[in-house]
């Protein structure tokens, strides 16, 4: 293990948790570990302020020569909870949507599924992920992590006096394509990580997901109501691998965004080794 601790940038949001469960804190010699909003974990990853970063995957193509953790990520296969496009009226009459500002992979995921899946070209406006004041301005609003997945309905369709739909991206994406969506995964450039910090990332996701409820209780307590929700949330609706289907999932998505626009031409991420010497 490197004697230089490894600066993780993770997101702030419930579902990287069990990613990053025991790392960092005073007693961990090899990592330091900071939370902040996915968009911002690519900031901070370009700036040079981290070397390992839970960035969205859309990024990977602004520093094509990093490399990517194996075997780690935050991925789904239908519904996902917490990335919805929530709308005031039926999706093929949006005019105006308003993108979370903590959002970049989800950002090109609603670009792609207006076109390809609602045959629209709306407005697009970024705002922060506050949904009643997102959706007094615009007909729909895309919000991502804990925001999305602990949205108060009943309170937003009050503020706004009108009906709201949640459209869940994870579940749309696996109808559209029959393929996991990857959400984000760690990355870095190729001298970040040594063999054993991979290791050690691998296996604290193993350790992470075995006690999911654990993370899940601890990261709501505050709100006690919401543990059945987060609970199942972590069991069910994230996984927390990179495997061949992921990565066809995740390579079909790079080539819908350069479709649309979104990216030039589709990158193909490359991987850090497991041992040494490989």
């Amino acid at each position: 293990m490197t004697t230089r601790r490894v600066r993780l940038g993770s997101v702030n949001y419930l579902n990287a948790r069990p990613l990053v469960a025991g790392l960092g804190g005073a007693s961990d010699p090899h990592f330091s570990v900071r939370f902040d909003p996915p968009s911002h974990c690519a900031t901070l990853l370009e700036a040079g302020e981290i070397d390992l970063g839970l960035i969205p995957t859309i990024a990977y193509h602004d520093r094509p020569t990093d490399l990517v953790v194996p075997g780690v990520s935050i991925a789904s296969e239908g519904p996902v909870a917490s990335v919805a496009i929530f709308t005031t009226r039926p999706m093929r009459e949006v005019q105006s949507i308003a993108l979370d500002t903590s959002s970049r992979t989800s950002v090109a995921l609603t670009r792609i599924m207006c076109r390809r899946r609602f045959g629209i070209t709306p407005a697009f406006a970024r705002q922060a992920p506050d949904l009643s004041a997102m959706l007094l301005a615009h007909d729909a609003a895309l919000v991502i992590g804990d925001p999305a997945l602990f949205a108060d309905l009943p309170s937003v369709e009050a503020a706004i006096d009108g009906a709201v739909e949640k459209i869940d991206l994870g579940a749309l994406w696996s109808e559209m394509t029959g393929l996991p969506f990857v959400w984000a995964f760690w990355a870095g450039r190729p001298d970040a990580a040594t063999p054993e910090a991979v290791q050690r990332l691998q296996a604290t996701r193993d350790a992470g997901v075995a006690t999911s409820d654990t993370h899940a209780d601890a990261y709501v307590a505050h709100t006690p109501a919401w543990q059945p929700l987060a609970r199942t949330y972590l069991r069910h609706n994230i996984q927390f691998g990179l495997t061949a289907r992921m990565l066809e999932g995740l390579a079909t998505y790079f080539r819908e965004a350069a479709a649309v626009g979104v990216v030039e031409a589709p990158a193909t991420p490359a991987f850090f080794a497991t041992e040494s010497g490989s």
